[in-house]
């Protein structure tokens, strides 16, 4: 059974009329009849009566049209979905984010993206970069927000934002009120820093940094998110570095104060694997590359 047979019988029941459904179908009579002849053999029954006065369902016939046009719309549903898929209208993207990147970046980009195409849906997983390098690598994420240098082999990236580091005090500190301070000052303090297994980058950076001031940090609290380190400080727990899009949070009980010797900026790159084929990705790039930090 063809769908071209099925087009031209749901024609010819509507019309009721060869010539008429023929016009329609952008064809002659014979081939028209012919189509008709070999749906009536694949099918088993006769759907039209034909005789001088014209042309006439049979019961077969009305039984079968609902089904018949049923089946033509299916197909025009599922051809326009794979076109929209394919055009990057429509679909899901899995992206995995980490870290400030909800404070920085990713809500413009979600909402432009959103408003621009409605069809396709964002599956977002939060995840450590550390985590979500493995899910990419593994295919299980379309594309992520991380921060870290150390991109797989294979990957792509766009820098999405770059921010500095702040000393994060509590509010009652007695440094609290200074304009800008040098790190040198925290030397006694005890630290509240994100786990080296979620962020060994900047795990790492903030030691070095320490260790250029000429002190190795006490490591009070080793935590899996930014905005826990800033919540323990907010305690009088602690100090800490972190990214200054962490203002934004509105925590109460803490401060931030930029560093006399600015640290290198913290990064936020989009990855994914270079030359994945699908068109939904490419639509989402270039929203995050109209949001994107400048080159």
């Amino acid at each position: 059974m063809e769908f071209r047979h099925l087009r031209c019988f749901t024609v010819l029941a509507e019309e009721l009329h060869f010539g008429r459904a023929a016009q329609r179908l952008a064809m002659t009579q014979p081939p028209l009849s012919m189509a008709i002849q070999q749906l009536e053999a694949d099918v088993g029954a006769r759907l039209f009566e034909r005789n001088s006065r014209g042309v006439a369902l049979t019961a077969a016939g009305l039984a079968f049209l609902p089904r018949a046009q049923a089946l033509l719309e299916q197909a025009a549903l599922a051809a326009r979905e794979a076109r929209d898929v394919g055009q990057g209208l429509a679909g899901q993207l899995q992206i995995g984010f980490a870290g400030t990147v909800l404070y920085r970046g990713l809500p413009q980009v979600l909402r432009d993206f959103a408003a621009a195409h409605p069809r396709l849906r964002l599956a977002l997983r939060e995840l450590s970069s550390s985590e979500q390098l493995v899910e990419l690598v593994h295919d299980r994420l379309d594309l992520g927000f991380v921060h870290t240098t150390r991109v797989p082999a294979g990957f792509s990236q766009i820098l999405v934002s770059s921010q500095p580091f702040m000393a994060c005090l509590p509010a009652s500190h007695s440094m609290a009120k200074k304009r800008k301070l040098p790190l040198q000052a925290l030397r006694e303090e005890s630290f509240a820093i994100v786990m080296r297994a979620v962020s060994p980058d900047y795990h790492d950076r903030i030691l070095a940094a320490c260790a250029d001031a000429g002190f190795e940090p006490a490591l009070a609290f080793e935590l899996r998110h930014w905005l826990s380190v800033v919540s323990v400080i907010a305690q009088g727990l602690g100090v800490g570095l972190v990214p200054a899009a962490l203002q934004q949070a509105g925590l109460p009980g803490v401060v931030f104060r930029p560093l006399e010797q600015p640290l290198a900026p913290y990064d936020t790159h989009c990855l994914w694997r270079t030359g994945r084929d699908q068109s939904a990705l490419g639509a989402f790039l270039a929203a995050v590359r109209q949001t994107a930090a400048p080159a």
